[in-house]
C-alpha cells in the first residue's frame, strides 16, 4: 500500500510520538485526520505547535476513543488508521487503573469494532516493549514470553490480545507496532531522557531519578515514525506483531553519562524514592530485536543515541517554558 492519497487517521495526534507521525504523514502526501482529546480550550496538544502550512493540510477533530460516536465519527471515509491514543504513563497507572483499563482497553475495543463495521483498509495499532516485562532473554523477540508488571503494562497486553482476536474472528486487517523506549522533543517529562535534560536545563545541581541500574533500548522519535509508516505500507503484515528497537541496551547511569557527555555538563545523580517503581513491577532490562520488521520492510534505526540526544537536548533547551522542573511528572 502507498499511502500518498489515502486517507488516515491518526489517534492520539496530540500526543508525543502522534504528533511527529502526524508530520512524516503529511510528508508521504497522506489526507490526514488527526483526532485529539476534546477539551473545552480547543487545545490540540503538540499539533498546536505545527506549522501552519501543516494545519492546514490536515483536518483536526476533537473527540474521544472512549466515546464510540466520536469513534464512528472519525473512521469514516478512513483508508488506515493509527491508533496511538492511550493512557501511558506507568506510575499513574499505579494510583488511577480505571481510566486505564476505560481509555486503553473499551477505547481500542471502540476502534476495533468500528474499523470492522466500516470496512477499514488497514489498522495499525501501537502496543509497547513493557508488555515483555523484564527480559527473560536477549534480545527480545516477538515470541517471548508476555509478562506486565505494571497495570499500564497489563492494558497493553490486554488489547494487543484483543486486537488480535479481531483479526482471528472477523479478519480484520490488524497490525501491532511495539515501540521499545521513543524519545526526541515534545516527549513528556515523565520519561527519563527529558525528565534529565529537563532537570539540567533548570540548573539543579543533582539530578533526582529512580532505579538507575535497570536498561532500556532507545529508539529516536523519527525513527519510529518510519516504522510506523513503513509497516503500513507493507504487504501481508495482518495479525503480526513487530518490535521497533534498536537492539542495544544502556543502562540509566549510563544513559546520564551518555548525556553530560553530550551537553556538557557533569551531572550528579540523587536517588528520589518516589520515583523507584515497587520492586515486583521494575523492568530490569529491555533489548529489542527488530530483524522481524527489517524483513518484512526494510526498517532499522538511523539515528544514533548520541545524535537524539543533542536534537532534543537543543529543543527542549528553546522550550522549557512548556515544562514544569520543579515537579516530579508522573
Amino acid at each position: 500500500m502507498n499511502l500518498k492519497k489515502k486517507t488516515v487517521l491518526v489517534t492520539g495526534a496530540d500526543g508525543f510520538i502522534g504528533s511527529h507521525l502526524v508530520e512524516g504523514l503529511l510528508k508521504r502526501e497522506a489526507r490526514v485526520k488527526a483526532l485529539v482529546l476534546y477539551n473545552s480550550f480547543n487545545n490540540w496538544g503538540w499539533i498546536d505547535t505545527l506549522p501552519s502550512k501543516l494545519l492546514n493540510k490536515m483536518s483536526v477533530l476533537q473527540g474521544d476513543i472512549r466515546d464510540i460516536n466520536s469513534v464512528n465519527d472519525a473512521l469514516k471515509g478512513v483508508d488506515v488508521v493509527f491508533n496511538l491514543a492511550a493512557l501511558i504513563g506507568i506510575p499513574f497507572s499505579y494510583q488511577a487503573q480505571d481510566i486505564y483499563v476505560d481509555t486503553n482497553i473499551k477505547g481500542t475495543l471502540n476502534i476495533l469494532q468500528a474499523a470492522r463495521n466500516l470496512k477499514t483498509e488497514r489498522i495499525i495499532h501501537t502496543s509497547t516493549s513493557e508488555v515483555y516485562g523484564s527480559a527473560q532473554y536477549i534480545p527480545i523477540d516477538e515470541k517471548h514470553p508476555i509478562n506486565p508488571q505494571s497495570p499500564y503494562a497489563a492494558t497493553k497486553a490486554s488489547i494487543d490480545h484483543l486486537a488480535l482476536s479481531f483479526h482471528k474472528s472477523f479478519n480484520l486487517p490488524v497490525t501491532i507496532l511495539r515501540p521499545f523506549n521513543t524519545f526526541g522533543p515534545r516527549q513528556s517529562a515523565r520519561a527519563v531522557i527529558p525528565t534529565i535534560l529537563i532537570q539540567a536545563l533548570s540548573g539543579k545541581s543533582s539530578i533526582e531519578l529512580g532505579n538507575t541500574n535497570t536498561t532500556r533500548d532507545f529508539t529516536y522519535v523519527s525513527d519510529t515514525v518510519e516504522a510506523f509508516m513503513k509497516i503500513a505500507e507493507a504487504n501481508q503484515t495482518e495479525g503480526n506483531i513487530y518490535n521497533c528497537a534498536s537492539n542495544k541496551e544502556i543502562s540509566m547511569r549510563e544513559l546520564v553519562n551518555i548525556i553530560g557527555t553530550t551537553i556538557n555538563k557533569k551531572i550528579i545523580i540523587k536517588c528520589d524514592k518516589a520515583r523507584v517503581r515497587p520492586e515486583k513491577s521494575e523492568v530490569k532490562r529491555l533489548k529489542g530485536d527488530y530483524d522481524k520488521l527489517y524483513n518484512v520492510c526494510g526498517w532499522k534505526p538511523k539515528v544514533l543515541l548520541e545524535k537524539g540526544i543533542s536534537i532534543t537536548f537543543n529543543w527542549m533547551k528553546d522550550n522549557l517554558d512548556k515544562y514544569k522542573p520543579q515537579l516530579y511528572n508522573i
